[in-house]
């Protein structure tokens, strides 16, 4: 097993939504603080964190950060950059390792920084028959989705699809359940992913209506 990296300051992208490892996030950029840190990002090649919002609003005064930014997240890589504008970017972004969010600090121009300590990536793990029904059902949504053409629109992931791992599986229905961010945030902190993907099987028997998101 490789040694983590010590802790590190990245530029961060608080949301009111959760990316996984692996998953693939579009962003449509227009605030002066994002457009030049996505700009300088995509240039060098650099990632940048996506942490969720679990308690205020992004969209406030530099001078009043009174945001509850979550203390997990996910480094982001953009792989499409298409500055349509000058002031309007669309990008899409894909999920690499996950952290926990040290330290964090908001700059006069209102970029948030963070110092995150990166968690070690999730082990290979196949989906074990008492959990087959969850991978079957992604699988079907997944289907489902191709045929009306909408995967890229609707559920956004990247091939090659992990059907038989826990943690590939249980990252993709955790990114469309229909849940808070604590609850995706609490699903993103686990650190084996047959228990992520035992808490999402729990949510699904308990009556989320995972399709209600696909509309």
């Amino acid at each position: 097993m490789h040694d983590l990296p010590k802790p590190f300051w990245i530029p961060l992208f608080p949301l009111q939504t959760v990316l996984f490892p692996d998953g693939v996030i579009a962003l449509k950029i227009f605030e002066v603080r994002y457009l030049d840190m996505m700009k300088t990002c995509f240039k060098n090649q650099a990632l940048f964190g996506i942490v969720g919002i679990e308690e205020g609003t992004e969209i406030q005064s530099p001078a009043q950060p009174d945001i509850l930014l979550s203390k997990f997240g996910t480094l982001a890589k953009i792989i499409e950059f298409d500055p349509i504008q000058p002031a309007l970017y669309m990008t899409r972004s894909i999920g690499q390792s996950r952290f926990s969010l040290l330290q964090s600090k908001r700059e006069k121009s209102g970029l948030w920084m963070g110092e995150v300590q990166l968690i070690a990536s999730d082990p290979v793990m196949p989906i074990p028959d008492e959990l087959s029904d969850t991978a079957l059902l992604l699988s079907e949504i997944i289907s489902s989705v191709e045929k009306q053409g909408l995967l890229e629109s609707q559920l956004p992931f990247q091939e090659p699809y992990h059907l038989n791992d826990c943690a590939w599986v249980s990252n993709r229905l955790a990114e469309i359940l229909p849940l808070s961010v604590t609850q995706k945030n609490h699903l993103l902190m686990q650190d084996n992913p047959r228990l992520r993907l035992d808490l999402i099987h729990e949510l699904l028997e308990d009556g989320v209506d995972l399709n209600s998101t696909l509309h």
